[in-house]
C-alpha cells in the first residue's frame, strides 16, 4: 500500500468516526439510549410511538395489490438464506479451526432489535425481522469469505470492483508476484492473530 493510499484509508476512518458522533447526537435527539444491549426510550416517546402504530387492517388497505401478491415470492428467499447461514457456520466451524483463523461472531452481524419498536404493527415488525436477518446473514457470510480470501488469495483484482470488503485495500497489488511469494505467510499470520472486532454499535 502506498503512502497516499494509507492517507486515504486514515481519512475514511476519520470520517467514519465523525459520522458515528453525528449518529449518536441524533440518537439522543430521538430520546433513546442503549443499556446492556437493550434499547430504552423515554416514556413520553414510547407513548407517542404506540399512538403512531398503524392497524393491520389499515396497513393492508393501503398496500398495493402487487405488494400483497409478491409477498410470498419475497419471503420464499428465507429458505436459501437459512441454508446459507447454516452452511457458512458449519464451514467456518470446520475449516477455520484447521487454518487457525478466528471465527466470525454471528451475533455481531445479525440483530433482531427493530421488532421491539412500538410504532410497527406485527406485519411491519415481521418484515423488519426478515430484512434484518437476510442482510445480517449476507454481512456475516461476507466476513467469513473475506477472511478466507485473505488466507488463500490476498490479491487485488485488475478490474475495479464495487464496494469491496474492508480487508481488500490491504491486499497485494495485481501482478505483484514477488510480494505474493514473500508476504503470503505474513497475511495468514496477521489473520490468525487478529483481534475480534467489537460487536455492532446501535446507530
Amino acid at each position: 500500500m502506498t503512502q497516499r493510499m494509507r492517507e486515504l484509508a486514515e481519512e475514511i476512518v476519520r470520517l467514519q468516526s465523525e459520522l458515528d458522533r453525528e449518529i449518536e447526537a441524533r440518537r439522543k435527539a430521538l430520546g433513546w439510549r442503549v443499556k446492556e444491549r437493550f434499547v430504552e426510550f423515554e416514556r413520553g416517546i414510547a407513548i407517542e410511538h404506540r399512538r403512531l402504530r398503524m392497524t393491520v387492517r389499515h396497513f393492508l388497505a393501503r398496500s398495493a395489490i402487487g405488494t400483497i401478491l409478491t409477498a410470498p415470492v419475497i419471503y420464499s428467499m428465507i429458505m436459501p438464506i437459512v441454508l446459507l447461514d447454516a452452511w457458512a457456520s458449519l464451514y467456518q466451524a470446520i475449516c477455520f479451526r484447521v487454518y487457525q483463523i478466528p471465527r466470525v461472531r454471528r451475533a455481531d452481524y445479525i440483530a433482531f432489535d427493530r421488532r421491539h419498536l412500538r410504532y410497527l404493527n406485527w406485519i411491519e415488525a415481521l418484515n423488519c425481522v426478515y430484512c434484518g436477518y437476510g442482510n445480517g446473514v449476507i454481512a456475516y457470510v461476507r466476513e467469513i469469505s473475506s477472511r478466507t480470501e485473505q488466507y488463500w488469495c490476498p490479491i487485488k483484482h485488475a478490474l475495479r470492483i464495487s464496494d469491496p470488503h474492508r480487508r481488500y485495500y490491504e491486499f497485494l497489488e495485481y501482478g505483484d508476484a514477488e510480494g505474493y511469494r514473500t508476504r503470503l505467510d505474513a497475511f495468514r499470520e496477521a489473520l490468525r492473530t487478529e483481534q475480534q472486532a467489537p460487536g455492532p454499535q446501535p446507530h
